[in-house]
Parts: structure tokens; sequence; C-alpha cells
């Protein structure tokens, strides 16, 4: 056999273990599941939904002054990050947890596709964004990103690679934000 022939499936076989060991962390954070902990990361990870960034954005724009500027950088760096997560989505087709893995999600899911995450990825981006807006809000903003991220492994709605995806996606679309807003 050629090396050219071995490539696809020494690719396959890593593809497999990867998603393979995807699937087993996210059921060793299944059996970290504790009622408490439930409750907090329900709150959480709906701080990642589209309302709460509207709100956020709306709030910085009617202050007004280097919070508007704030606010565009948001609303950019937001509808990016979503757009490019659910072109992803729609074409990758990544089945949810509850859906291939046999776990019990305690959200609804979204939507029927996993890869990448939309959430983590507009967090991630509104946190690269608004990154040294004023001493607070920065260090708020990257606990929120790294909480909302967790939220949705903890919950069942993504596999840990769905989340890293997204944060790789937020990273970018945060970055773009900065450059078009300024």
């Amino acid at each position: 056999m050629s090396a050219r022939a071995a490539a696809p499936r020494i690719r396959s076989s890593f593809g497999a273990y990867l998603l393979h060991a995807d699937a087993r962390a996210l059921h060793a954070v299944g059996r970290l599941r504790r009622p408490a902990v439930t409750r907090c990361m329900r709150a959480v990870t709906h701080l990642g939904d589209g309302p709460s960034w509207v709100f956020v954005g709306l709030t910085l724009f009617a202050v007004g002054g280097a919070a508007s500027v704030h606010a565009r950088a948001l609303a950019v760096a937001a509808l990016a990050s979503t757009a490019v997560a659910q072109v992803l989505k729609r074409s990758l087709r990544r089945s949810r947890p509850s859906k291939a893995a046999g776990f019990v999600a305690l959200v609804d899911d979204p939507d029927a596709f996993s890869f990448p995450s939309g959430h983590t990825a507009a967090v991630v981006a509104v946190c690269i964004a608004l990154a040294g807006a004023g001493a607070w809000l920065g260090p708020l903003m990257l606990g929120l990103a790294c909480l909302v991220a967790m939220s949705r492994v903890y919950l069942g709605a993504h596999y840990p690679l769905d989340v890293a995806a997204g944060a790789v996606i937020g990273v970018a679309m945060g970055l773009l934000a900065r450059i078009v807003v300024g």
C-alpha cells in the first residue's frame, strides 16, 4: 500500500479516536452533575443567548460615548460569530450529544446540530471585542465566556470539541469586530 493510500485511513482512525475521546470526556463531565451546580449552569448558559447580547448592546448604546463604540463591537462580534457558527453547523451536521451519544441533555437544544457551539462562539467573540473596554469589563467577560462554555458541555448541549471550535471562531470574530469597529 502506498503512503498516499494510507493517509485517509490514518486521518480516519485519528478522527474516530478524537470523536471517541470527545464522547468520553462528555460522559466524564456528566458524572460530575449535581443539582445545585445544574441550577447555576442553566442560569449561566442563558447569559450566552441572543436576547442577553441585545440587552447588553442596547444598554451600552444608551449610555452613549465610548460605550456606544463598545455596543457596535459587541454587535459585530455576536452577529459574525453566530453567522459563521450557523453556516458550519448546517454544513457539518454533527448530531447533538442527546441524539448521538445517549447523553441526557439538561436544557432544550436550540437546533439539531452541535458542531460548533454557537453560544461559545458568541460569548468568546464578545469577550475579545470588549477586551480592554474598561478595567472591570474585560475580566467580567472572560469569566462569563468560560462559564458559558463550561455550561454547554455540563448541560449536555455540546461535546467539548464543539465548545473548543466555538471558542476558536469566537476569537477570530472578536478580533474581526475590533478591526471593523476600530
